[in-house]
């Protein structure tokens, strides 16, 4: 009985790809834009600095900079262990960026089925209500900066 190497191979490709993470521009603009601003929000807090005024620059609207800074404090208080974000400069995204990204891309296309396949198993339950208030309040500020 021969052994077939086609199976070996699919599962070697497969475990290739998920070796390499997504760049941070296959995400949404608007998923994209708030990694971005948790990048600069981590950076600041190790500073000790406040990151509104610097994100408010870089983001275009004060609004969206808070709205941005709430959203990752609640992510902070949900997310199972500290969240790792990759260096400011970096356009591959972390493994907690890519969940975080996913999520906030499925609340500004108001996908709440998305948005929950995005984080389970990751977040629990009760927590996640929170997470999707706050992404819809970033895409709703961030839709009026337009």
């Amino acid at each position: 009985m021969s052994r077939h190497h086609a199976p070996s191979a699919t599962i070697q490709s497969i475990v290739d790809a998920l070796a390499i993470p997504p760049r941070v521009e296959a995400l949404g603009p608007i998923a994209g834009r708030f990694i971005h601003a948790l990048r600069l929000i981590a950076l600041h807090e190790r500073m000790g600095r406040d990151p509104v005024p610097e994100l408010a620059a870089r983001l275009g609207s004060v609004e969206v900079a808070a709205k941005a800074l709430i959203l990752a404090h609640a992510i902070a208080a949900s997310w199972p262990e500290n969240i790792h974000v990759s260096r400011f400069c970096c356009r591959l995204l972390s493994h907690d960026e890519i969940a975080i990204g996913l999520f906030v891309d499925a609340a500004a296309r108001a996908d709440r089925l998305g948005f929950e396949a995005a984080i389970a198993g990751l977040v629990r339950a009760d927590r996640m209500p929170r997470l999707w208030e706050g992404a819809l309040a970033l895409t709703a500020a961030e839709l009026r900066a337009v």
